[in-house]
């Protein structure tokens, strides 16, 4: 209860549904360099990082790309459960990690019980897309400079 209540997402929950929450939720852990999800495979399950850190990245012709770091709050896997398609990147412990791994069935049914939740999800993805979008400029931006330089 008391490692739910750490999470942001969980913070505002009353501590009888947060029991809710815990008994459709496996801990988990991972070592530092383990896979909690890959690009391109299907979602069945979303991660709430407890402790630890971990490195989301892209597939690139150039290689993997690291587009973001993860730490204790963070939802993972979320993407490929609502809009029901693979998994948009991969994520990677960086240090040892702790989770809670909801299953797809549970996590709908947790937004559609917790509005607060859901609000709480859509705040997160808004954040990623805004970074997402930095980067993306950023990344032009170093493109066109190599091409204006040769």
């Amino acid at each position: 209860m008391d490692l739910l209540r750490s999470v942001p997402i969980f913070a505002g929950i009353e501590p009888s549904r947060l029991k809710l929450i815990a008994f459709t939720a496996d801990s988990i852990a991972y070592r530092a360099g383990q896979v909690l999800v890959r690009q391109g495979q299907p979602g069945d399950a979303a991660y709430v990082l407890v402790e630890g850190e971990a490195e989301v990245s892209v597939e690139t012709a150039s290689g993997d790309y690291v587009v973001a770091t993860l730490g204790a709050g963070d939802v993972v896997g979320e993407i490929s459960i609502l809009c029901d398609s693979p998994r948009t990147a991969t994520v990677t412990a960086s240090t040892d990690v702790s989770a809670l791994r909801v299953r797809k069935d549970s996590f709908l049914q947790l937004l559609r019980q917790f509005p607060e939740i859901a609000v709480e999800v859509m705040r997160t993805l808004a954040e990623r897309l805004t970074h997402s979008n930095e980067e993306l400029v950023r990344a032009r931006n170093l493109a066109a400079s190599r091409d204006n330089e040769a």
